[in-house]
């Protein structure tokens, strides 16, 4: 029979891998920007968001604060690093004015983190207060996270598509809400299960949504792609009524 301990360290290693994949989602949108030499209108506030995340749960889960979470240290620290990547290309492709407020909130950020840092290790003495008090603020931070999912399934529910909702993300994230679930019911972890349990409910409400609305979906882009087409076939002549061109013989 598998140890607990080995069954735990299984399952986050699993979600290890399956929360280096949700990190380097934003993969593609940093190729565009930097194809385009712009941020154009994308926000930092995700990077910035997820940057915070990971500062505060790396910290919950060294030893001197939680014992026995060297997974946890693991995949944040490795998000930490991601996120910073992210945040210098946004500084490079941004004009001076979005530079200075990026600057400013990650600042903000470090200060956060070094004070709660100092703040945990002198004035919380046992290793149960000190996972307290910073695990308190990771589930606070995680809550703050789920406002990007809620807003997204609004827009779903609002425009009656799922477009802009990929699929294989929203698997992706049900996937990892599941795993980091598992692992800390293991040896029961109620800062790592309630957040977690949340992105797990979150992420079957995401499926559902999906399957309500991939064929109201697919509808609406087939009829968009139809008046793209016959857009296509008019044709306006110095200021003449607009003319449909003739696809078959090229006659007007």
């Amino acid at each position: 029979m598998v140890s607990p301990d080995i069954a735990r360290t299984v399952v986050g290693i699993i979600g290890n891998i399956i929360s280096l994949f949700l990190f380097m989602s934003p993969v593609p949108t940093f190729v565009r920007i930097w194809k385009k030499g712009s941020v154009e209108q994308y926000s930092p506030i995700p990077y910035l968001a997820t940057l915070v995340n990971c500062l505060v749960w790396t910290l919950y889960g060294l030893p001197m604060v939680h014992p026995g979470s060297i997974l946890v240290v693991t995949i944040n620290g490795s998000g930490t690093a991601i996120e910073c990547v992210y945040i210098i290309l946004f500084l490079i492709f941004s004009d001076k004015k979005k530079r200075l407020k990026v600057v400013l909130v990650v600042l903000v950020e470090i200060i956060f983190i070094a004070v709660l840092t100092v703040l945990t290790l002198t004035l919380a003495h046992t290793h149960k207060r000190r996972s307290t008090v910073v695990g308190t603020i990771c589930i606070l931070f995680n809550i703050m996270m789920y406002a990007s999912p809620l807003a997204v399934m609004k827009l779903v529910i609002t425009t009656k598509s799922v477009e802009f909702m990929p699929f294989f993300l929203s698997l992706a994230s049900l996937a990892n809400g599941i795993a980091w679930t598992t692992y800390a019911l293991i040896r029961f972890d109620p800062f790592i299960t309630i957040p977690n349990g949340l992105g797990t409910l979150f992420g079957v409400a995401q499926l559902i949504l999906y399957a309500t609305y991939y064929k109201s979906t697919k509808r609406m882009m087939a009829e968009r792609k139809g008046k793209e087409v016959n857009l296509s076939e008019v044709q306006v002549v110095d200021g003449e009524e607009p003319k449909k061109i003739a696809a078959q013989n090229g006659h007007v």
